[in-house]
This record gives C-alpha cells, structure tokens and sequence, in this order.
C-alpha cells in the first residue's frame, strides 16, 4: 500500500468520524445514583445529556417561613406522587423571591429517600421534554421535571412541546414523571393591552374571551394544581431575616437589633422577599462573624 493510499485512509476515517459526531444519537442515561438531582443540557453537537448535580442545596421545608399554604399543597401533592396516588402537574406563580424554586428543592430533599429525583429542564430544551420523559419511563424512581422562572414569546418551539405532554399524549402519561414549573406570568405567555379587544359580549351581558386570550391561558390550564405566591408585609419579611439569622448562629438579641439594618437593606432592593431576608441574613451573619 503506498503512502498516497494510506493518507486517503485516513482522511476518510477523519472524515467518517465528524459525520459521525454530527449525526443525532439518542439520549443516553446517566448513573442514577450519582445524585438525586439532574440536569438535562444540549450540547453544541445537539447531544441531550442528563447530567447529576454533584452539591445540591440543602434546604428543608421548616426553613421556608410565612408560605405554609402553599408548602402545604406542594408537599401533600409530592407525597401522594411518591406513594404512587393521583397528583398533578404544578405551576408555581407569583412574587419574585418568594420561595417557589426553594419550595421544590425543600420537597425534593424531604421525599428523596422515598425514591424522589428531579430533572431541571431550561425551556430552550423543553421540544426534547417527550424524549426525556420516556427515558425515565421504565425507572422505579419517580421523577419531577423542573423548568424554573419560565415564560414564553410568542411561537417559541419549546411551548408545544409541553403544551402536548401537559395535554396527555402518551408520554405525559408516563406515572412516574410530574412537571413542576415557576413563573413570575400566571399564564406563561405576554398579556397585551389589545387582547382585552378580543374579548366579546353577549346580549345577556355574559363575556367571552377571544381566541387569542383563550390560547394564552390554554397551557397554564393544563397544569392540574396552580399555587400563587405574594409580596411579603414588613413583618412577615422581618421574620424570614430572623429565622435565617437565628439558623446562622447570629444570637437572639443581636439577631432582634438587626431588624433596622434589615429594612434599610430591603429599602434600597425595593423588594421584601425571602431572597432578599436571606441574602441580607448572610452579609450581616458574615460581619458579625468577621469582627469577633
């Protein structure tokens, strides 16, 4: 074989190997017991890899203060998921900061010795939410696909795809698998102003939505069991500051002597959320510490 001969060999190999990388392969499962959490990702190559999270966050349900209806809807429907009895797909919606994405992560640790797993999906991702489904499908874990602060433009791919799963086809029927989703929109999709000019009035006085108002709320419908999340008052905002300092190990007197400081901080935020408590727990926890 001469040496014209071998070069074109390996060209052909080289070549042969990036169709292959280019071709789409299917999803591959990832070590299950590597965490209870994961993340679905797809790479440049248009590969969809599940992907464990390696440090979760911990965060237990006693940690979420002034939510309890809604912890309460959220955990009795996770646990009736875990024990193999009807619940529904949830949406999440309301308030920025009010502990709807920490709700589901709270949830998570206290029902993943029961076999409980999440799957984090980035709406970009959601039109490979079928494929995803039916690879866990044969699984004795149960799972949540979990896509966090998530909204739609108009015509985005991403929004059929769950629109259809949420709707019954036959991977949305798959027992082992619920979507929880977190949004700031309650029917995930822009309200315009001239949406109210599709409405229409009968002689009665009854009023009907249009279609365009009636496709908006199509798919926030099809979620089973919807929970709203609200501002905070200042006193209940004080409170989370006060169970994040106390669970900090800042002392009771110095933790009630930061209540000023505390409203100052959420002041200059325009925001009293957990987020906001929580984040100002840590700056003033770390002081405290720093000056002993």
């Amino acid at each position: 074989m001469n040496a014209s001969w071998e070069a074109f060999l390996a060209r052909a190999e080289q070549l042969m190997g990036r169709i292959e990388a280019a071709l789409p392969h299917g999803l591959m499962e990832p070590d299950w017991d590597a965490s209870i959490a994961f993340r679905y990702r797809r790479r440049s190559s248009g590969q969809g890899v599940i992907a464990p999270v390696r440090h979760v966050g911990a965060m237990g349900l006693d940690d979420l203060k002034e939510i309890d209806i809604q912890k309460e809807k959220i955990r009795r429907n996770t646990e009736q998921f875990v024990r193999g009895l009807p619940a529904n797909n949830v949406l999440l919606t309301g308030a920025r900061g009010t502990g709807k994405s920490s709700l589901i992560r709270a949830c998570l640790h206290a029902f993943s010795g029961q076999g409980l797993r999440l799957i984090e999906v980035d709406k970009a991702e959601l039109v490979d939410l079928p494929d995803l489904v039916e690879i866990v499908a044969l699984r004795p874990e149960k799972f949540i696909v979990f896509c966090d602060d998530l909204s739609f433009d108009e015509g985005e791919p991403g929004y059929k795809a769950l629109k259809s799963v949420l709707d019954g086809s036959v991977a949305a029927s798959t027992p082992n698998v619920l979507i929880y989703a977190t949004s700031n929109r309650r029917h995930l999709l822009p309200e315009y102003m001239a949406d109210n000019l599709t409405y229409t009035h009968t002689e009665d006085g009854e009023v009907h939505p249009g279609e365009v108002v009636e496709e908006k709320i199509s798919l926030s419908e099809r979620f089973g069991l919807w929970v709203s999340f609200y501002a905070f008052s200042q006193d209940e905002y004080l409170h989370i500051v006060l169970q994040w300092l106390g669970s900090m190990g800042v002392a009771p007197e110095a933790a009630q002597g930061a209540r000023a400081e505390a409203l100052i901080w959420a002041l200059e935020r325009g925001s009293r959320s957990g987020r906001v408590a929580w984040q100002f727990a840590r700056d003033y926890a770390g002081r405290k510490a720093a000056a002993q």
